[in-house]
């Protein structure tokens, strides 16, 4: 059964179900060279064999901690016979992210139980679990996949958080943790994202948006911040982890709402 697997070959469409990217994603990765077929057959088909497996799974995490394909090829490449103590060192990685998360999830029940007035926070405890070092990397994420225009946006968004007393963030995150539990129930109750039921809840995100953005954003620049929660690694964790599949349906559901009530 083993030695079966290892000689099994992939179409790219097979792939692309299997791995659950998409065909042109894999096309991308072969034009640039990060992940070629095994064999081109004469019909043009590309074939994926065990070794091509791999070296998916390999950028697919890659790409869970925001890097470059450009740099991930690099690093592909240069592994070589290291791949062992590269999953090693990823798998170190990943677990150091799942008790960051697993902190931060107490910090936001502890600020929950204050917010309903059943405990007090300690000061200290309430960036517990916060990262200066993924911020910054979430940041040049940003701006490697939307240019330059976006740290603008970014240093708005920093001075709204440094106008902010404590008390203040705590109120701008419980608004917003809100708002997206309200989508997630909408999501339960079988709403589809194009739905203009969802306008209510939708216009207050896109109100909240401006205030931390100190201008409110356009339909083009509302439904790319859409794009950004359902393909940056940290806000898709976020979301699906509010409601497994709802980083792409609120990412539908913005997309919808600029072209209705944001245009024009």
């Amino acid at each position: 059964m083993r030695n079966d697997a290892r000689l099994r070959t992939y179409t790219v469409s097979q792939l692309a179900r299997l791995s659950r990217t998409s065909v042109r994603t894999l096309h991308h990765y072969d034009e640039i060279g990060l992940l070629k077929p095994a064999s081109v057959g004469d019909n043009g088909y590309r074939y994926y064999g065990r070794e091509e497996l791999l070296r998916l799974q390999q950028i697919l995490v890659h790409r869970e901690f925001g890097i470059a394909l450009g740099d991930i090829r690099v690093l592909l490449d240069r592994v070589g016979p290291d791949r062992l103590q590269m999953l090693r060192e990823q798998r170190a990685r990943i677990e150091g992210e799942a008790d960051r998360y697993r902190r931060l999830a107490r910090t936001i029940d502890r600020t929950i139980a204050e917010l309903e007035g059943r405990d007090t926070v300690m000061d200290k405890q309430l960036y517990e679990g916060f990262s200066p070092e993924k911020q910054a990397g979430y940041e040049a994420w940003i701006i490697d996949k939307y240019g330059e225009q976006a740290r603008a946006r970014i240093a708005a968004g920093r001075e709204a958080m440094a106008a902010m007393s404590p008390g203040q963030k705590q109120d701008w995150m419980a608004e917003v943790a809100g708002i997206e539990g309200d989508l997630a129930r909408a999501m339960d109750a079988g709403f589809a994202p194009d739905d203009a039921g969802l306008d209510p809840v939708l216009a207050a995100h896109h109100a909240w948006v401006g205030r931390t953005w100190k201008v409110p954003p356009t339909a083009a620049a509302y439904a790319e911040l859409g794009v950004l929660y359902s393909t940056n690694p940290e806000f898709r964790a976020r979301y699906e982890g509010i409601r497994p599949g709802l980083a792409d349906w609120m990412a539908a559901a913005m997309k919808h709402y600029a072209e209705r009530a944001l245009k024009g």
